[in-house]
């Protein structure tokens, strides 16, 4: 075997994958954007078994044109408008590149100082850029670490906000601790409630209407909250969603604090898509009453330049996060740690280990600097007011909610009256389906108030402008052909059959 690691052949093997996918991203608009697949087709092509004797890096890289992009759905596209985007850079490439490289296991300061003092620099940054308040930075005694996903930043402020509410009323009440979101909530805070070992019939998915935009209002919590404490049960979390997935609804961030912080709950805000957005000043306004709260995180992933994944959580007490999550095994203790003068982050994450994931956050914020980042972003809210504006030009569609930031949800609707909502329903459906099957183009759905939703998500690092009207020429097409196809054969005795 030769050496894994031998700098003369990782570096000509480096090049190579460098020049392939510097290929694919030249091609990328040539290919279909939603994989056309079957399920279980890699299955068939692959052998049966791992090859005893080491193959060439050539071979390889040809199995991975032939076999592998065939089966992926290209995220990078410029014509991928589906759920949120997940927009990579050159930056976030190289940064992802070293990190892997360095390969290094950050899970406390001495493990790699550099790892630890990097991150906590760089979050410090993000935190300023974003205007949180002093007390959600290391320089106000909060503090901020790198975390995967969303998910594990709700999973581990659920546990610290149970502990913390457990220490005041006791350890054996944990049946009556309850969490609290709206119906518009990511489902990851239910399953986190569930994983943290909440009662799964104490998570409050309070309803929300179309008439508010679907945003949680402060009387509908109010009463939730009422409602519990006359059940003897004891109010302990809420998360406040700025840009929900279905339609980028926006919780009212102040007001919904204030309610909670009456009834002792630890408050987190899920900013995950919508945050990156907050280091301009025009639309800072979304998390305006943040400082009410005690947590808040958004995904540099998504809309931020930086390679998945990176979900950047702030807290205003990393005590709390650090008493129930910490672990002090004899092996790892050191005289620096044990000093109190560093962070150890393997007490703010559910797991030990950990990667040097503020290489790639450093990097994108230096290579692109805060005015190209904020101009990246205006760009692309401005093409969804472009998308929006053409889908209101055209009188066989509606807005289904008032378009946030760069995401637009709309829907057809055949003109023929006392037509029942599922049919509607089921018209969008296919419209979608046939959208997307076309490879042209890749959306995403939702349903809210038992209406089907079309969501055009503008995001993708590539898209720009013609890429928008080309997605809306798309729209227009297959609508023709469904709406035309339907007016030739529905009769108000013969639903629309798909």
């Amino acid at each position: 075997m030769n050496n894994p690691l031998d700098p003369e052949e990782f570096r000509r093997q480096g090049h190579m994958i460098v020049d392939f996918l510097a290929d694919y991203y030249h091609n990328i608009s040539n290919y279909r954007v939603l994989s056309q697949v079957e399920p279980g087709y890699l299955k068939k092509k692959l052998p049966s078994q791992a090859p005893f004797d080491p193959e060439p890096i050539e071979t390889i890289l040809q199995d991975i044109e032939e076999h592998i992009i065939p089966g992926i759905t290209h995220w990078q596209s410029p014509n991928f408008f589906a759920f949120f985007p997940s927009s990579g850079s050159i930056a976030g490439f190289m940064g992802e590149m070293l990190s892997t490289g360095f390969n290094v296991i950050g899970f406390n300061w001495l493990s790699s100082p550099a790892a630890t003092e990097l991150e906590s620099t760089v979050m410090d940054w993000l935190g300023q850029e974003l205007n949180l308040p002093k007390e959600f930075l290391f320089t106000g005694h909060g503090g901020g670490v790198m975390l995967g996903t969303t998910c594990e930043g709700v999973l581990a402020t659920l546990v610290a906000a149970r502990d913390r509410m457990l220490r005041q009323i006791g350890k054996d009440k944990i049946r009556k601790l309850v969490v609290y979101g709206s119906d518009q909530t990511h489902c990851a805070i239910q399953k986190a409630a569930n994983i943290a070992g909440f009662d799964p019939n104490n998570f409050r998915a309070v309803k929300t209407s179309r008439s508010s935009s679907f945003a949680l209002l402060p009387q509908s919590l109010l009463k939730a909250v009422e409602k519990d404490l006359r059940d003897g049960l004891v109010p302990c979390y809420l998360c406040v969603t700025v840009g929900t997935t279905s339609t980028m609804a926006i919780d009212p961030v102040g007001v919904l604090c204030r309610v909670a912080k009456d009834y002792g709950m630890w408050i987190h805000v899920d900013a995950a898509y919508a945050g990156s957005a907050c280091i301009c000043t025009e639309f800072r306004y979304m998390i305006n009453g943040v400082e009410y709260a005690d947590s808040f995180s958004f995904n540099a992933h998504k809309w931020f330049l930086t390679n998945l994944d990176c979900c950047c959580l702030w807290v205003k007490d990393p005590n709390s996060l650090i008493k129930s999550l910490s672990t002090n095994p004899s092996y790892l203790h050191n005289n620096t740690s044990n000093s109190k003068q560093v962070v150890d982050y393997k007490d703010w994450q559910i797991t030990l280990s950990r990667r040097f994931r503020a290489l790639k956050v450093w990097l994108v914020l230096r290579s692109y600097g805060l005015s190209n980042l904020r101009n990246f972003l205006r760009s692309h809210v401005e093409m969804a007011k472009i998308f929006e504006e053409l889908v209101k030009l055209d009188k066989r569609f509606e807005i289904v909610v008032p378009r946030n930031l760069a995401m637009v949800c709309f829907r057809v609707i055949p003109s023929v009256a006392k037509m029942a909502n599922d049919e509607v329903n089921q018209i969008n459906r296919k419209l979608l389906d046939s959208i997307n099957d076309s490879g042209r183009v890749y959306m995403s759905h939702a349903v809210v108030e038992e209406i089907f939703v079309i969501r055009c998500a503008v995001g993708a690092t590539l898209t720009d402008e013609k890429h928008v009207m080309m997605a809306w020429k798309v729209v227009q097409e297959h609508a023709d052909a469904i709406l035309n196809w339907y007016l030739l054969n529905y009769s108000f005795n013969q639903p629309f059959i798909s």
